[in-house]
């Protein structure tokens, strides 16, 4: 449902593809397009405040060219990081359903499949981490017993696997109570560059 603000805007409204370098290294794994941002714009975390907090932390770590994500068009572009969700519609309260979910997965497994030079991803809250651990075991990759938790900063190393790390989610739920600061995600940030990089090279 459109909002006042928004209410002369044409909304995408279509499911929402993944948005980046072709040859990232750094996988961001969100969870679904925002009712009025992504579901809006068409671009993952484009025109809300999740997505603000997001790429300005992006822009501080040197993987955005610029620290704001308005609309597509707007000049914005990636380098070394890719960013896609495990669901491609904006589901209703921004829950997604483990239907959902499922019925996305294909689109997740083909667009990551895609991306020959990941070496890390990025799980931006539990939903993401869950939905990464089941793309892992898609892929054939063993996953351990008990299942690797998340938490912010956590880290997974799943044999043939890209790294997997853990960030709070930027939601304003987060964002605006002090749970994710600026601090806590270019630490986060701070440490893929590092693991992501090849053999030799010093980021």
């Amino acid at each position: 449902m459109k909002v006042k603000r928004y209410r002369d805007w044409d909304y995408w409204a279509r499911p929402i593809p993944g948005f980046g370098d072709a040859r990232a290294r750094v996988l961001f794994v969100g969870l679904a397009p925002a009712a009025n941002g992504g579901n809006r714009t068409g671009r993952m975390f484009t025109g809300d405040r999740s997505g603000d907090f997001l790429f300005a932390a992006l822009f501080r770590a040197g993987f955005a060219n610029q620290p704001t994500s308005v609309r597509r068009g707007d000049g914005l572009a990636l380098s070394g990081a890719f960013i896609t969700a495990p669901c491609r519609c904006a589901p209703p309260a921004n829950k997604p359903l483990p239907e959902e979910l499922q019925s996305c997965s294909s689109w997740l497994d083909a667009e990551v499949a895609l991306l020959k030079e990941v070496r890390l991803i990025i799980a931006l809250g539990g939903i993401a981490w869950a939905a990464t651990l089941d793309h892992f075991r898609r892929r054939g990759f063993t996953l351990p017993r008990p299942l690797p938790k998340f938490g912010h900063g956590a880290e997974a190393a799943i044999k043939g696997a890209p790294l997997l790390l853990g960030c709070y989610h930027v939601s304003q739920q987060n964002t605006n109570t002090g749970r994710l600061t600026p601090e806590m995600i270019d630490r986060v940030l701070d440490r893929a560059r590092v693991l992501s990089q090849p053999e030799g090279v010093t980021p």
